[in-house]
């Protein structure tokens, strides 16, 4: 059985690093609840959409976004271009019911702005749940996440652990857990198939924590 906390904010060291392809694993071996908080460029598909599609869960698992933005943007960008002012400190988990799971995942990295002086650190921070970092296994990832690792425990957070996806790299993987202080709690090749199925036995393969 996981020994990751039921409740999880999902960032990553980077944009377009993985975070909705882990959350949707972890939705779809876990079930509970998912919140975006803020979500950019809604005129295409959004994250929300993209884990329900994968996960085939029912609608009612996937909370509504506290700030749906235009633009595929920077949230602060988005926000701007739309004339809207993201209220971090106004941002709180919708509703769900007691003892379930829930995933919340963040747009790109820590230090994504939201609106001057605000950057996703902060929202993290407000909603105090423990942190699950995502990164890429190849080059420049040690320097990536021993970075984010480093801001938020600045931040005062919890970190639950790392998730590395592509290419098994052993030697990364050492580093990080070394020189972070961290357990890589996942490694995530690549995958063709992201099915249901798929997803729910890559959760069980994959999760070793």
């Amino acid at each position: 059985m996981s020994t990751l906390p039921s409740k999880l904010f999902i960032t990553g060291t980077d944009t377009d690093i993985g975070k909705t392809v882990v959350s949707a694993m972890l939705m779809a071996g876990r079930g509970g609840y998912y919140w975006k908080p803020i979500q950019s460029g809604c005129r295409d598909m959004t994250d929300t959409t993209t884990v329900q599609n994968l996960t085939d869960l029912a609608k009612h698992r996937f909370l509504p976004e506290a700030y749906r933005l235009t633009e595929p943007l920077s949230p602060h960008a988005a926000a701007e271009l739309d004339g809207i002012n993201v209220d971090v400190e106004a941002i709180g988990i919708p509703e769900f019911p007691d003892g379930e799971p829930l995933i919340v995942e963040g747009a790109g990295g820590v230090m994504v702005p939201l609106g001057p002086g605000h950057f996703m650190l902060d929202l993290m921070r407000i909603l105090d749940l423990p942190v699950l970092v995502v990164a890429r296994s190849g080059l420049g990832t040690i320097n990536h996440t021993l970075l984010t690792l480093s801001a938020i425990r600045r931040a005062g957070l919890t970190i639950a652990g790392v998730v590395l996806n592509g290419e098994l790299n052993a030697g990364n993987h050492a580093a990080i857990e070394v020189f972070g202080n961290i357990q890589v709690v996942a490694e995530i090749p690549p995958l063709d198939d992201l099915s249901p199925k798929a997803l729910t036995q890559g959760y069980r393969d994959f999760f070793t924590v």
